[in-house]
């Protein structure tokens, strides 16, 4: 079994995000980055298949040099080796750009199943992973809480609105991770050691055979970034008893904030 991760380096949620001087974009001296939380889902389900079904996992990833940190991450938890796509021309590419250049990649690369995170926390628009499905001809399930591969298929159970569907394709496929679907795995000391020595290939757009024009012109950009508006303090309602504190409440709600 040839499995894939797609995996993206964002910042850690922890992180105190500043709007640069150019305003469109983000202050990145002092981030700390890590793996997509979703991705790191997708790493471990690919460990769990490859340990049921034998096989390789290779991660894929688009970014700067320092992406790198994140897939030798990946390695240490026990993936195989990592594929990199640094390349000026790939850093502004929104999401449906990005999935194109993934997929140029995979169509080089042996796969019976790609995982991807649902979404990035960074950006947060839901595309990398069905574009590339869709790119690939390849079907696609999302948002995926089990999974299970039997007879060249698998089996999915993906969360909707109100809740889950069961859904059944032909291998090779595409599914994105949701949360539930396993709890990842720390890298251990020996894992960490070992990933040092796994390869990972650094390509550029050229390597894949695509330039600018051919991935296409994103049809996204970020016009203005703004901090959101600090808010005000709380306010503590004085009173004897919960029944004068209450009449307190109601009179503020309907004389100040006139929202009754």
């Amino acid at each position: 079994m040839e499995i894939v991760v797609l995996l993206k380096q964002v910042p850690a949620t922890e992180s105190l995000i500043g709007i640069a001087d150019d305003g469109v974009s983000i202050k990145t001296d002092d981030i700390k980055w890590v793996i997509n939380p979703y991705d790191e889902f997708a790493v471990e389900e690919a460990l769990q298949i490859r340990e049921a079904h034998g096989g390789s996992v290779t991660i894929i990833s688009v970014g700067p040099e320092k992406t790198t940190e994140a897939i030798r991450t990946a390695l240490a938890m026990g993936a195989d080796k990592g594929i990199l796509i640094n390349d000026p021309a790939a850093q502004v590419c929104d999401g449906l750009s990005t999935a194109r250049i993934l997929a140029t990649v995979l169509k080089e690369t042996p796969f019976d199943l790609i995982i991807a995170g649902q979404r990035a926390v960074d950006d947060d628009n839901f595309q990398v992973g069905p574009a590339v499905a869709e790119f690939l001809g390849i079907p696609n399930i999302s948002m995926v809480i089990k999974q299970e591969i039997i007879d060249s298929k698998i089996k999915c159970q993906g969360t909707i609105d109100g809740g889950t569907v069961i859904l059944e394709a032909p291998l090779p496929a595409l599914f994105t991770t949701q949360r539930g679907l396993n709890e990842p795995r720390y890298a251990s000391l020996p894992g960490i050691m070992k990933a040092k020595k796994k390869p990972i290939d650094i390509k550029t757009l050229a390597d894949t055979g695509l330039d600018a024009d051919r991935i296409g012109k994103s049809l996204t950009r970020i016009v203005a970034m703004q901090t959101p508006p600090e808010r005000k303090g709380g306010s503590m309602i004085a009173g004897d008893s919960t029944q004068a504190k209450a009449v307190e409440l109601v009179r503020i709600l309907h004389e100040e904030a006139k929202v009754i």
